[in-house]
Order: C-alpha cells, then sequence, then structure tokens
C-alpha cells in the first residue's frame, strides 16, 4: 500500500522510509506540482495534520506528514514552530541567527520535537509525537543530518546529531520516536 509524504525533503524521506521498513507500506514522495498548504497552526500536530490533508486531498492517496522543530528552553521555546522559518536562506543562515540569538545565555537545555499526522485508507486522522532532549551547542560539530543537527548535542552519546551515523540517529531522534508509534498505530490499524 502506498503512503505518499507530504515533504519534498529528501533526507527527509529516506529516513521516514527506512524507519518504516517491514511493514507493507511503500512511502512516496509528494509530486512536485503539489500545493504548499499554508502551515498556520499553532502547534506541530496542527501544522502536521494540515500538511497530511493536503497531500492527501491532492494525491488521493493515505498521507503521512511531519512538523517538526527545534524549542530551545531560553528563548521560550523558539524557535519551535518556526525552526524551518526562523529566518530566510539557508539551514547555516538559521543555525546562525539562532547561535547569535543564544550568544548571552547559559541554559543550553533544548528539545527536538517530532510530530506526525497520518491520513489512513478511510479517511481516518491520526497523530503521534516524538521528543528528543539535549543541549545547544555555542558552534556546529558535524556534517551530517540536516537542519539544526550540527548543534543539537547528546550528553548520552557525547556528539551533536550532525556526527551520529544515521542508523543510531534513527533510533534515539524525536522523528525516530514519533514513527515507531505511528509503526505501532499502523500495525493495529491495517
Amino acid at each position: 500500500m502506498q503512503f505518499v509524504l507530504a515533504s519534498h525533503n529528501k533526507k527527509k524521506m529516506a529516513e521516514m522510509a527506512a524507519i518504516l521498513s517491514g511493514l507493507d507500506i511503500e512511502v512516496v514522495p509528494l509530486p512536485e506540482n503539489a500545493p504548499e498548504p499554508e502551515e498556520n497552526g499553532a502547534t506541530f500536530e496542527e501544522n502536521a495534520m494540515i500538511k497530511a490533508k493536503s497531500a492527501a486531498d491532492f494525491t488521493g492517496l493515505p498521507a503521512i506528514a511531519d512538523d517538526s522543530g527545534l524549542c530551545v528552553d531560553a528563548l521560550g521555546g523558539a524557535p519551535g514552530i518556526y525552526s524551518a522559518r526562523y529566518c530566510e536562506g539557508t539551514d547555516r543562515d538559521r543555525n546562525t541567527l539562532l547561535l547569535q540569538n543564544m550568544s548571552n545565555q547559559d541554559d543550553r537545555a533544548c528539545r527536538f520535537v517530532c510530530a506526525i499526522a497520518c491520513i489512513l485508507p478511510g479517511g481516518e486522522a491520526l497523530t503521534v509525537r516524538g521528543e528528543c532532549e539535549g543541549e545547544l551547542l555555542r558552534e556546529s560539530h558535524g556534517e551530517g543530518g540536516f537542519g539544526y543537527d550540527p548543534l543539537f548535542y547528546v550528553p548520552a552519546y557525547g556528539c551533536t546529531f550532525g556526527e551520529l551515523p544515521p542508523e543510531t540517529k534513527n533510533q534515539i531522534s524525536h522523528r525516530g520516536r514519533a514513527l515507531r508509534k505511528l509503526r505501532e498505530e499502523l500495525e493495529a490499524r491495517l
């Protein structure tokens, strides 16, 4: 059975496909001409559902969408749901702005949050959430992953998400945790 992933991010596609492998599900990419819905929800869950519904409506397929971001305690949870839109530009630009905004902060506690919404065959909708606690470094370490990964330090592993092998990151990440919850839901419902 095919599920469309409501994203054009190839790294996210590979990560989701790897974690959901073994189910009788083929994760297919969102067509390039699909509309980009306005993410105007107030929570990760609301934004994920907006994207999942848009993808399902456009393709006629069951859909999976996530909304994820970095929540920094010293910034009152920012960038949060605005993580991908923290500023115009590249991941490096967003990381630079985040480090500037945190330059005088000693409290470096943060967490990655991922909410996944799924529109099942027949239209039933569900959401799951995963989180991973960490610390925000003062400079980037590692070339792996994407987004804020080179700044997100995981004390138990002594390195950043940007330094972890993808298999390890998939085991401990916010998205990995949310996808395992989604996998359990799908196994029970399909």
